[in-house]
C-alpha cells in the first residue's frame, strides 16, 4: 500500500554549509521537503527547475548578493515568498529587503523556533497550496500549521507522533501493517516493529485521553487503525 504524506518543498539558499545542515535538518523534521544552494546562481538555477512554497534565502553570499538575487526574482515575476536571513540587522537593511522584494526579514543569530514559526506565517499569507484540515470525530490535523486538536484541546506532538497521526488519518477505518507504516516513517531500516509501537502507545495516551472515545486501534498480528470502535451486532 503507498501512503502520502503532505509536504511542502522550501529552497533554502545560504553559503555557511554548518547553517544549512542545521537549517535542512530541522526543516526536515517539521515536515519540510528541503533543497539547499550555496549561491545566488546555484540557486537561481533550482528556481528554474522546481516549483517552491517558500525561500530562505541569505543575504551576504559569495559573489551575486541574496539581496540582488532577490530582487532579480521580483524582476521576473516570480511571487513565491521569500524569508531573508542576514547578519545586517539595523533598520535601514530590514527596510532595503522588505522594498528589495523579501516577504519578511530575520536577522542573525536567531532561534529555529522562530524561523519556523515565520515560515508558517508566510504560507498562511500566502495561500499557497492550503490543504484542508484533516478531521475524524472530534479529532484534527491542521495540515499547515502542523497542529493537533481533539474535542477543542490542542494536542502537543513530537515531528514522528505527529507524522504517524496524518498517515492514519489519511487512511480513517483501514488497517496499516506495521511493515507499511515503517517503511513510510523510517525508509531502509529494516526492523523498526518496537520503536513504531513505543511511538503509537505514546500518541494513544495523547489522542485517546480519558474520557474521550479511543480511536487507535491496535489490530494484533497486523497493525493499526483510526477511528471509532467497531461495534458487535448481536443477533
Amino acid at each position: 500500500m503507498g501512503i502520502w504524506l503532505w509536504k511542502m518543498r522550501i529552497l533554502v539558499v545560504e553559503d555557511d554549509r554548518k547553517t544549512t545542515r542545521l537549517l535542512a535538518k530541522g526543516l526536515g523534521e517539521a515536515d519540510f521537503l528541503v533543497d539547499v544552494a550555496h549561491s545566488a546562481e546555484e540557486g537561481d538555477s533550482m528556481l528554474g527547475e522546481t516549483d517552491y512554497a517558500v525561500i530562505v534565502l541569505d543575504w551576504l553570499l559569495p559573489g551575486k548578493s541574496g539581496m540582488t538575487l532577490c530582487h532579480d526574482l521580483r524582476a521576473r515575476g516570480l511571487t513565491t515568498p521569500i524569508l531573508m536571513l542576514t547578519a545586517l540587522n539595523d533598520l535601514n537593511h530590514r527596510v532595503s529587503a522588505l522594498n528589495g522584494g523579501a516577504d519578511d526579514y530575520l536577522g542573525k543569530p536567531f532561534a529555529f523556533s522562530e524561523l519556523l514559526a515565520r515560515l508558517h506565517a508566510l504560507l498562511r499569507r500566502s495561500g499557497i497550496a492550503r490543504p484542508d484540515p484533516l478531521t475524524v470525530g472530534d479529532l484534527s490535523l491542521d495540515l499547515l500549521r502542523h497542529e493537533a486538536s481533539r474535542a477543542g484541546t490542542p494536542i502537543e506532538l513530537t515531528p514522528k507522533e505527529y507524522a504517524i497521526l496524518e498517515i492514519l488519518m489519511r487512511h480513517p477505518g483501514e488497517v496499516l501493517t506495521r511493515i507499511c507504516l515503517g517503511e513510510q516513517l523510517w525508509p531502509g531500516d529494516d526492523d523498526v516493529t518496537n520503536l513504531l509501537d513505543v511511538h503509537v502507545s505514546h500518541l494513544r495516551k495523547k489522542v485517546d485521553r480519558p474520557p474521550l472515545e479511543a480511536l487507535i486501534h491496535t489490530v494484533w498480528g497486523c497493525g493499526y487503525r483510526l477511528g471509532p470502535a467497531r461495534r458487535k451486532i448481536r443477533v
